[in-house]
């Protein structure tokens, strides 16, 4: 049998979680004696920090939202290597794309690397991650990339716990819990980082068999689950983003001074939206749901491809 070749892309932040989702998918890749894995960690040429200092963390959020990509230590690729599949793993920054994995997706060594070429993404987050998967989706399919399945972790605490939880982990360094419990431990569970491993086995027997990598690798694992509620939260922060981040980006480079009064501006603005119009929103949709039964499924659908619901 032919070795089948697999690149493994990621950003090894130094939480360190994506990390491990990455390795527990792909060890049974790598257990296989057929099966050749690469493995490319993306190396960002300004390391980002952790924890990050808060107006650091919220200066970031123009150059994500507008796919501006920073520079890259060398890849390592030289744009003439064929691989059977990519899998790319990815973190969530402000509804998009983390900064590295958007560079990578940009690169024209990668672009080579990924035209016509399957690709399974791997995203683990907290449970906003719709509008982020759909740049990724673009920036694949500009560089030719066919998108054959989508895995998504996402925190234990929900969507209010995790609406704490992420950013004190991120802005300290430590999970939690805190207050006693009351603001619950940030991160997917061990358990659904372990549980991963059944994705890898999937792909592993797909490929082992020579069997078409299309759009039902993954289905029926439980790769992905919508929650269409967030789906209007997500686009109107999404339109939040764009627009202040338009005027940060007119006012200086991420780290000048001229940016950084309007940031401190926003993380009010921000704090103020989020417990006023979102909670507001949310009870909107909940009240109007039974009206939209038929979009709501529609939206469920579309989001959840091509791993299924």
């Amino acid at each position: 049998m032919t070795p089948r070749k697999v690149l493994v892309v990621h950003y090894a932040s130094p939480s360190g979680q994506l990390r491990e989702v990455i390795r527990k998918l792909s060890a049974p890749l790598a257990e296989a004696g057929h099966i050749e894995v690469r493995e490319l960690i993306l190396r960002p040429k300004a390391a980002y920090p952790f924890p990050w200092p808060v107006l650091q963390f919220f200066d970031t959020f123009p150059e994500c939202i507008y796919l501006d990509p920073p520079e890259l230590e060398p890849l390592g690729l030289d744009g003439g290597e064929r691989f059977d599949l990519v899998i790319l793993g990815y973190q969530v920054w402000f509804l998009s794309p983390s900064l590295p994995t958007t560079a990578f997706l940009k690169n024209p060594l990668a672009q080579s690397v990924l035209k016509d070429t399957p690709v399974v993404t791997v995203i683990a987050c907290r449970d906003m991650w719709l509008m982020a998967q759909e740049r990724v989706k673009e920036l694949l399919a500009k560089a030719g990339a066919r998108l054959v399945g989508n895995v998504v972790l996402v925190d234990e605490a929900g969507s209010l716990g995790s609406f704490l939880a992420t950013p004190l982990w991120m802005l300290t360094g430590k999970r939690g819990p805190r207050l006693g419990g009351l603001i619950p431990r940030a991160g997917v569970k061990p358990e659904q980082i372990d549980a991963s491993r059944r994705f890898g086995e999937r792909i592993a027997q797909v490929l082992s068999r020579e069997q078409p990598l299309d759009a039902g690798l993954l289905r029926d694992l439980g790769a992905v689950r919508v929650n269409t509620q967030l789906i209007a939260t997500e686009r109107a922060a999404r339109r939040s983003f764009l627009a202040w981040g338009a005027l940060l980006r007119k006012l200086g480079k991420q780290g000048s001074r001229a940016r950084q009064p309007v940031v401190m501006i926003y993380i009010v603005f921000l704090v103020l939206l989020l417990i006023t119009v979102l909670p507001a929103s949310a009870l909107l949709k909940t009240l109007t749901a039974p009206l939209l039964r038929a979009r709501i499924a529609a939206q469920r659908a579309y989001f959840s491809e091509p791993s299924g619901s």
